[in-house]
């Protein structure tokens, strides 16, 4: 299905994909999906449009739940990139897990209305950093910033999730010069929260205990 809609539509982005897509599949009584429908529907380049999918509700602060619901698939599926793997496969589990259409909606629509700049910026450049074997160390790398994102702490799923997410984009639409920014963005920060959480946590807690 995908491959029709990019026929169609080759000049969008692939934030305007998953929105066509979120449109395009029926719901349920309670307005929701599930990850099967979402696997099934896909076809050339599902996996990064699936895990830009999932990774949308992590790019914005304040968003709960949802980033945790999303955080197993997307560890699931770069897990699966770095095996080589071409076509999503979840299991049964994670296929019956439903998500909510208009809530995912409404967190594209902001995460376009700040970033959708940034998404103009992607084409095809330096495609050999997005073949087959480029993608397979790309899932290596994004599988630590997709567990963080599974945390239930602050700070641990936003610039993780716009890594992903941006990486996601870039394999999409073959560019791998965001594939690479997405990939530092991720290990970036997740690095920068081992290093810098435990003071930042002291820091906190003090300012805590002279109050």
């Amino acid at each position: 299905m995908i491959a029709n809609h990019e026929a169609g539509r080759s000049h969008d982005g692939a934030l305007e994909k998953v929105d066509v897509l979120l449109r395009e599949l029926p719901r349920d009584e309670n307005g929701t999906i599930s990850l099967g429908q979402l696997s099934d529907a896909m076809e050339e380049r599902a996996i990064g449009l699936m895990l830009l999918i999932l990774a949308i509700p992590c790019c914005l602060p304040f968003v709960y739940l949802l980033p945790q619901i999303v955080a197993v698939p997307m560890a699931v599926l770069v897990g699966q990139m770095a095996l080589g793997r071409k076509a999503p496969w979840l299991p049964v589990g994670l296929r019956k897990r439903r998500l909510p259409v208009e809530g995912f909606r409404s967190v594209l629509a902001r995460v376009r209305k700040w970033g959708g700049w940034l998404e103009r910026l992607t084409h095809r450049r330096f495609a050999g950093l997005t073949n087959t074997f480029a993608a397979r160390v790309v899932g290596a790398l994004l599988f630590v910033p997709c567990l963080s994102i599974l945390t239930p702490l602050p700070l641990t799923n936003t610039v993780p999730g716009i890594g992903v997410a941006v990486a996601s984009a870039g394999l999409i639409e073959r560019d791998g010069l965001f594939v690479i920014l997405g990939v530092f963005i991720a290990l970036a920060w997740v690095a920068a929260l081992l290093i810098g959480g435990p003071a930042l946590i002291y820091v906190i807690v003090g300012l805590i205990g002279l109050r």
